[in-house]
């Protein structure tokens, strides 16, 4: 059946009918919500999400919205800090998440059921233009303190120069990883071998769990911007085969090793830019494998839609349009690009943020 169509939902084994995001899961996603909102965590978790995340914009949005002013207030007048309270309220957001999703961590024995805790984005802030050295330390000191005495959240560290010579301490100290705002295969491998050499120092690797998250829609933005003479057949469709054709290399790699739990690709940036494209264009596909991490308006399109999803994850287009990527995309230059465009993205919402949390603490006490 063909995922891209809209369908009637399909009967289940007991009767009911499936729904979109059931069947998505029934054919092999792990569903997570790229959200940390108490109320949508509980409603996604309803409609079959095993998992969520974080970031500063969700954070900052969700302070937004004044739901959590007392929380702010009372930490306020206990004396914390701006920053201290914005990674208190993270921390208890990213908490209350976790409890939802604990049922799941335990049934899998720790294959599913996580929440990512991203690590202070102002690390590399270009403004405080951080030495090198002390990235990696704040990165690997960061990860065993928000790591420690949770054992269903994964700490999220960017596949920059500092974030990846940290990711194999962090490794090796039993920290469950999320290695983000990868763009390129080369940033995958060195993120990925990195991991692997901190988990084989590891007394045991039963426990031991990893995920590296692959950009999908941006890098269809920088096609459309920097290759525009990509043809109709190409253009639109490289984040997904580059996502494809990293999700078949880490396939391979992790095949012979003797871990007890799935080290799985985190399809990220699901959501489409473009209002007149189909909202379930990337969910459709990378369906069948690993964990798309969705926005929850991503979600309820996908859930409106009626259709059925399949397989279609290890799907590629004609060789004459993988030739055609491959000759006019430079994954360098769109690596680049694409990690400053990143930072920036998430530095700028800490810095409001933090700004958010000085108004409400002169505003409300």
């Amino acid at each position: 059946m063909n995922a891209e169509a809209a369908t009637e939902n399909l009967p289940s084994q007991d009767g009911s009918l499936t729904t979109p995001l059931e069947s998505l899961v029934r054919c092999g996603t792990k569903l997570w919500l790229d959200s940390i909102d108490p109320d949508l965590v509980r409603a996604n978790r309803a409609l079959g999400a095993t998992g969520a995340t974080s970031n500063p914009v969700i954070v900052a949005d969700l302070l937004k919205t004044g739901r959590f002013d007392s929380d702010i207030a009372d930490l306020a007048k206990q004396g914390h800090d701006d920053s201290t309270i914005a990674w208190m309220m993270t921390d208890q957001l990213v908490k209350d998440a976790q409890s939802v999703f604990a049922d799941v961590w335990n049934e899998t024995n720790g294959n599913d059921g996580y929440v990512s805790f991203e690590l202070d984005p102002l690390i590399e802030d270009v403004e405080r233009n951080l030495p090198h050295d002390e990235r990696v330390k704040l990165y690997i000191e960061l990860g065993k303190q928000w790591s420690a005495g949770n054992v269903n959240r994964m700490i999220k560290v960017p596949a920059t120069p500092a974030g990846l010579e940290a990711v194999e301490e962090l490794a090796a100290n039993g920290v469950t990883l999320n290695v983000t705002l990868i763009f390129s295969m080369r940033q995958y491998h060195e993120a990925r071998d990195r991991v692997w050499r901190g988990a084989q120092k590891l007394d045991s690797l039963e426990n031991f769990k990893s995920v590296y998250s692959i950009f999908v829609s941006r890098v269809d933005v920088y096609t459309a911007k920097h290759v525009p003479d990509l043809s109709s057949a190409a253009q639109g469709e490289v984040g997904i085969v580059n996502a494809k054709q990293i999700w078949a290399d880490n396939q391979s790699f992790w095949n012979d090793k003797p871990v007890s739990l799935q080290q799985e690709l985190i399809f990220a940036s699901t959501g489409v830019k473009d209002p007149n494209t189909d909202p379930g264009k990337y969910v459709a596909a990378f369906a069948g494998s690993d964990i798309e991490t969705n926005p929850p308006a991503t979600n309820d399109a996908v859930q409106a839609s009626g259709r059925t999803f399949t397989r279609r994850v290890d799907e590629l287009p004609s060789d004459d349009v993988l030739a055609e990527i491959a000759a006019k995309v430079d994954y360098e230059r769109l690596e680049n690009v694409l990690m400053d465009e990143g930072i920036a993205k998430f530095a700028d919402p800490q810095k409001s943020l933090l700004a958010l949390i000085a108004e409400k603490r002169a505003t409300l006490t």
